[in-house]
């Protein structure tokens, strides 16, 4: 069995490939694929099958996905191409026989409200239309979308527009993991999963950060529009601070608040809990 990886060169196909060498696949059943493949040198000394695929190079595309029989398909990285990008992607699985199609969506696609899910749901329609056998990995949101801003929460606080809604996110490495098990597993065919761990709200958020930097740190709620000013004064383009800003609005409808089992059961295991995450951020960010 042949398993393609899309975006092996970001964080979430790269430990994609690293789950499934972790669950026993040969590296020679693996293609990791990117634009970047010199990043790849790495996986390939482990046997890692390493090849070009770039979502605007449709001949890259066929041929990285060559004697496939299963793909994950890793969202890209420019809202607002992606259904263009991910079109090409499907076209090309399809042409290459590929079997069944894992793709990384949002939670609640077919009915978010938030900016972001425009592409995603575009993509599974898309994925719908091709007759592919495919598995919808529907992920809420990262914990590393918020560990990365560590250095700002300690200067200026945590501000946003959430409230006091709980949002559902998990360990990029967890979502990573549950990917690995669709791919190396049966009976995923056309299984739709809302992905997501434990819940928290922003204070809560802000609690956890404290106790892992030992300084205090407090969440501000702003009006959606007043935190996108807030962005953009912080550096971020207008339509990103938009999209940023936009994300909070939904989160605080409850737009990203799931369960948490389909995560679960997927990984056989408790997902990661946010402490964890943020504690280990914090070590780094004092090494």
């Amino acid at each position: 069995m042949s398993i393609v990886v899309t975006g092996a060169t970001g964080h979430l196909g790269r430990l994609v490939v690293e789950a499934l060498l972790d669950r026993g696949v040969p590296g020679g059943q693996i293609v990791a694929t990117g634009r970047r493949t010199e990043t790849l040198a790495d996986l390939a000394e482990r046997g890692v099958v390493v090849r070009r695929a770039d979502f605007d190079d449709p001949a890259s595309l066929r041929e990285a996905f060559t004697g496939a029989e299963r793909l994950l398909l890793v969202s890209g990285s420019e809202p607002g191409r992606r259904i263009e990008q991910h079109g090409n992607a499907i076209e090309a699985a399809k042409a290459a026989g590929v079997r069944h199609i894992a793709y990384t969506s949002i939670v609640r696609a077919d009915t978010s409200s938030l900016l972001l899910a425009a592409d995603h749901r575009g993509t599974e329609e898309l994925l719908a239309a091709s007759g592919v056998p495919h598995t919808l990995l529907r992920n809420a949101w990262y914990f590393e979308n918020y560990t990365t801003r560590l250095p700002v929460y300690l200067e200026h606080g945590i501000v946003g527009s959430v409230g006091a809604a709980r949002i559902s996110a998990a360990a990029r490495a967890d979502y990573a993991e549950a990917a690995a098990a669709v791919l190396t597993g049966e009976g995923h065919e056309g299984a739709i999963y809302e992905l997501g761990g434990a819940s928290f709200t922003m204070a809560e958020l802000a609690e956890v950060v404290s106790t892992a930097t030992g300084r205090t740190v407090t969440y501000t709620d702003l009006p959606v529009e007043q935190y996108a000013q807030v962005l953009v004064a912080a550096g971020l383009p207008e339509p990103v601070a938009a999209v940023f800003a936009d994300g909070d609005r939904g989160a605080a409808a409850g737009e990203l608040l799931v369960d948490g089992s389909d995560l679960e059961k997927l990984i056989e295991r408790t997902p990661t809990p946010l402490a964890d995450v943020v504690t280990a951020a914090a070590a780094q960010l004092r090494g």
